[in-house]
């Protein structure tokens, strides 16, 4: 079930965000033998195109990208698969992995705002609190864990991650080519990755050591299974769910990554991580119950025509101009990265 079919955007984010979270304790058990982060980034891509090759060929989705399409999988497979993830393995022996997965759990946040400058859709007050707390839950997560050993100069160079992982959450939605189907984006976008990775490992090493991935011949292939069952249904939630919802995988991700360490690898937290945990699955449900269309309880206790002669003539009078701020802020992106 490579395209997660059948499930709509809670569904497609509990997925997304549970195949996410067993990478965490994968890549671990892979650091712990000696594998390097490139080649464990490029096993992951490699896992999410060849996996799609089968069903692409046989529905003839299979075509060449082109055009607005070539620099949409251009940019995505560079920006969102291998840069984030040779950033991320690549920063946790610098600076720990409790301070990165922080950044990575900033990400929502990074990707509202930028989603609410390029006036895509957000989510409604009662969402936009959930993800704050979510955020408030990540981070007694992370600070729960202990202390981070590392030098301040790499402690800045995390800040970027939520940083560019927003920035790809908001150009694929904004830059989504017409009628493109998720598959045909994700496969592209992983081959990308996978030529991008293969020429860092090449210039690093001069060679492409497979012999590493024989230390962890069931990690690999779990890891190789989760890629080929997350990609498809990301990029699908993409589409349907826009930017602000699919960065929500990574609260659902944290709190796996947090079961899973204590479960089979004996790490132990303290009772700040614990009520963390909590504050983030309360997080998490506000932002799905957002999702699913509660506004949360009423501030006001004011009838409808009320609230419509309060609020909205007030909005109505400053939509023009909004919208056409938000449209020249677009086009000077776009035009930028065009």
């Amino acid at each position: 079930m490579t395209e997660a079919r059948g499930l709509g955007p809670v569904g497609l984010l509990v997925w997304c965000g549970t195949l996410l979270g067993v990478t965490f304790p994968l890549g671990k058990v892979a650091a712990e033998a000696g594998v390097s982060p490139v080649m464990w980034a490029l096993l992951v891509s490699v896992g999410a195109s060849v996996s799609l090759v089968p069903m692409l060929v046989a529905k003839g989705l299979l075509e060449r990208p082109r055009g607005r399409m070539l620099r949409y999988v251009v940019i995505s497979g560079l920006m969102s698969f291998a840069g984030i993830n040779l950033m991320i393995f690549g920063l946790v022996p610098k600076v720990g992995a409790g301070q990165v997965g922080m950044m990575f759990a900033l990400s929502p946040v990074a990707t509202l705002a930028l989603s609410l400058v390029f006036g895509m859709k957000a989510p409604n007050t009662f969402g936009i609190v959930g993800i704050l707390v979510g955020l408030a839950g990540a981070l007694m997560v992370a600070f729960g864990r202990g202390g981070v050993d590392g030098t301040l100069v790499w402690s800045l160079v995390a800040l970027s991650i939520p940083v560019v992982l927003a920035a790809g959450n908001v150009y694929r939605s904004l830059e989504w080519p017409e009628g493109a189907h998720p598959m045909v984006l994700a496969f592209w976008a992983h081959l990308v990755a996978v030529l991008a990775l293969l020429a860092v490992q090449v210039f690093q090493e001069g060679a492409v050591p497979l012999a590493p991935f024989a230390e962890v011949p069931f990690a690999a292939f779990a890891q190789l299974v989760a890629a080929a069952l997350t990609f498809p249904a990301y990029f699908k939630l993409q589409k349907i769910g826009g930017p602000v919802l699919l960065s929500q995988i990574g609260y659902v991700a944290a709190a796996l990554g947090l079961a899973t360490a204590v479960v089979f690898f004996g790490e132990r937290y303290g009772l700040v991580s614990w009520i963390g945990a909590g504050v983030t699955a309360l997080g998490i449900a506000m932002t799905i119950a957002a999702q699913t269309g509660w506004r949360g309880p009423k501030a006001l206790p004011l009838g409808r025509v009320t609230r419509a002669g309060l609020f909205g003539r007030r909005d109505a009078a400053r939509a023009p101009q909004q919208g056409a701020l938000l449209a020249a802020r677009r086009q000077a992106v776009l035009k930028l990265l065009g």
